[in-house]
Order: C-alpha cells, then structure tokens, then sequence
C-alpha cells in the first residue's frame, strides 16, 4: 500500500486514550483480591475501605485537613454536577469554557439551572479565557485541565484569597497530574479514570470550609434529586465524607483505586506523579517541535497540558481535515501501536494523546515513530488515490 518504513519498536502498552485512562504499570485483577465483595459497603469492611480512600487522596494530593473529601456516584460528571446544583444561585457566577466538558457546564448553567445573574466566557479550542477579567467576587465555574482541548490554567494566581465568591473547579484530568492550589479552590472534583486510571462511575467531591458554609447556609430554589443532597435540616452530611456513600458503590472499583494509590506513593507520591506525567508530555512536545506539520494544540506554551496532549496538523492542505486525521488514528489502531488517539468528538481534527502518569515514557517513545509513519503512509494513500 506505501513504501514508507515501518517502524522497528513497538509500543509495550497501546493504552493512550484520555478517559479511561491506562491501568496502572504492572496492574492485573489479581491485586483486586482483597476487596469486600458480596458484603454490604456499608458492613464495618466496606466503611473502612472508602475511609481508606478518601485518607489516602488527602494524603497524596495534599488536601488541607479542615477541607472535606466525599466519594459520591457518576463519575467527575455526577460529581460537579452536585456541585454546581447544590452551591450556586445564591450570588452572580461566571461560567468559563474553552472546550467540551466546560461548554456542557455552561449548558448546565444556562439551560437547566437557568442562573438569572451569569456571565459566559469561552475561548476557542487551544486557547483560555482572560482570567484576569474574572470577577471572582461571583461564583466562578471552570475546568483546571481541558481534556478535550489539551489547554490547562497555568496557575492559581489570578483568584485572589480575599474573593467573596466559590470556585467550582472541574479537576479530573489535573488532579494526581498537576499541582493544585487548594487554597483558591473551594469544590474540585475528579474521577478514578483519569489519571489514577482507576475503573468508572465514582466521582471525587473536595469542598473547602467556604462551601461547606455555603451548604450550611443556603438552599437552592430548584428540587435536589437524592443523589445530589449534601445536607439534612441545614447540617452538612458529615457521613459522606467518612466513607457512607449516598448510595451503593462499587468495591471492586475501590479496592482498584487504592491499589492504584499504593502505586502513586510507590513512585514517589505527588511530586512522582506529576513527573511521570510532565516527562511524558515533553516526549511529545519535542516530537512535535521536531516536525513542521503537526504541533500542539495549545497556543500558549504556559497552558499546554501535561495529561491529554492534544494535537494538530498544521500543513495548510491538512489543518481541519476530519477525514485525514481519522484516517490517521485509524491507522495506528489497526497496526495496535495506540488506541483512542483520535480527537474528541467535538474538537479540531488532530491527535490526542493521553500522558498521565500511569502512562510508561518508553511507550511513548516508541509510538512517536509510528506517528510519522501514518502520517506519511495516509499522505500517500491520498496522493494514490488522487
């Protein structure tokens, strides 16, 4: 079909899709073996091992002690969703998105909770909005790290300490990734299958003091489903921030996420995990670098992500080109060198590709090469069939 060179090296592990992520290096079922199965999460057994893991995420991620940690159903999606309903309407908010996962927060916003008093900001994909122009006296919504759109808030220092409004912070790709500044972030919420690479359908809620006070102090004038309620007679639940989940989790999926936990103290706790993570950002970023027509979607080198690097085909005749980089992603899984690279479904056409610490750094390495072969292979397929 072309004459361009296969590559000699083949990636170890083709995992590289954005959600979920890779299992954890070495990972098999068997290291599931102690999970409570067939006993009630509610059993002595099963508390202690949501306790486990909602210990062992402060411990890692550097959560303050006066701040409250809750595993709560449906993944980052139920999990900011609670968020969002239980704490706003009460002042102005400003929603901020400038990829998939933050425009569907501004969807929220908009269409269902139908705030009165709520400012839209979005920027392109690649790009971020101008924090500075925040007013964060308002109850401001955003994402840390657009998965979609491989573009990240490059710090916390544009949210003042003294704001009088909550930031609502979707952190699923960033947290266990990226540094985040816990004093600026009053409800944070992520999944176990992101960078953990931990199985589906839990989400982690962090609320700071403020929020809970907000909790405490406010009632939404839209119904609560039960799901989504953090308080009864105007006190926060404190048991779902000990282990006694709203409803039934899955404790095969804990056992996972603490042996994942266990892993990420192994290879040096946060600091390792994010420089896993960094390191296998810059395999890609160097590969891009070195070829002029494919970059990294991100405009700002600042807020290029370090997990779901997303990039672009910057040759004129290419950019934007659905089809070709379909056709390119498709042809990396079809030799399996790497599966689920294509871009989000509602993103430019390009690559993404996830770099998240589970990720190993030669896998990357070694896929690099086969992304230049796909590419040139697809060029010249369309060239022949010209």
């Amino acid at each position: 079909m072309t004459n361009v060179e296969t590559p000699a090296a083949r990636p170890a592990n083709p995992r590289f899709s954005s959600g979920p992520c890779a299992k954890i290096p070495g990972y098999a079922p068997a290291t599931l073996s102690d999970a409570p199965l067939g006993r009630s999460h509610r059993a002595a057994a099963g508390k202690s091992k949501l306790k486990q893991a909602i210990d062992e995420t402060r411990e890692i991620l550097g959560v303050p002690g006066d701040y409250r940690i809750g595993i709560v159903p449906a993944s980052d999606t139920g999990a900011y969703e609670m968020a969002m309903w239980s704490l706003l309407g009460a002042r102005p908010s400003e929603t901020l998105a400038w990829e998939s996962f933050g425009k569907g927060w501004v969807t929220d916003a908009v269409k269902q909770l139908k705030l009165r008093d709520n400012t839209v900001r979005e920027a392109g994909y690649g790009e971020i909005v101008d924090l500075s122009a925040v007013d964060w006296d308002k109850d401001v919504c955003f994402t840390w790290n657009g998965t979609t759109s491989g573009v990240r808030v490059p710090s916390g220092d544009q949210i003042p300490d003294d704001r009088q409004g909550l930031t609502l912070c979707d952190a699923t790709s960033a947290a266990f990734a990226q540094d985040l500044p816990w004093d600026k972030l009053d409800a944070t919420t992520f999944s176990w299958q992101k960078v953990m690479g931990g199985e589906a359908a839990h989400g982690v809620l962090v609320l700071s003091p403020r929020a809970v006070q907000r909790l405490e102090t406010y009632t939404p004038s839209w119904p609560l489903p039960k799901i989504f309620r953090l308080t009864k007679g105007g006190a926060l639940i404190e048991g779902i921030f000990r282990g006694e989940t709203i409803n039934t989790p899955s404790m095969l999926c804990v056992e996972d996420y603490l042996v994942s936990l266990a892993w990420g103290r192994s290879v040096g706790g946060l600091e390792g995990l994010m420089a896993r993570a960094d390191r296998n950002a810059k395999t890609v970023w160097d590969f891009c670098d070195s070829r002029d027509w494919i970059d990294n979607l991100a405009v700002e080198k600042a807020t290029r992500s370090n997990t779901s690097v997303c990039l672009t085909f910057i040759d004129p005749d290419l950019a934007g080109d659905a089809d070709f980089a379909k056709a390119v992603a498709g042809r990396l899984e079809a030799e399996g060198v790497a599966f689920d690279v294509a871009n989000y479904r509602d993103a430019p056409a390009g690559l993404r590709i996830w770099c998240g610490a589970t990720v190993e750094t030669s896998d990357l390495e070694a896929l690099m090469p086969w992304i230049d072969w796909a590419y040139r292979a697809t060029l010249l397929e369309r060239s022949a069939a010209a």
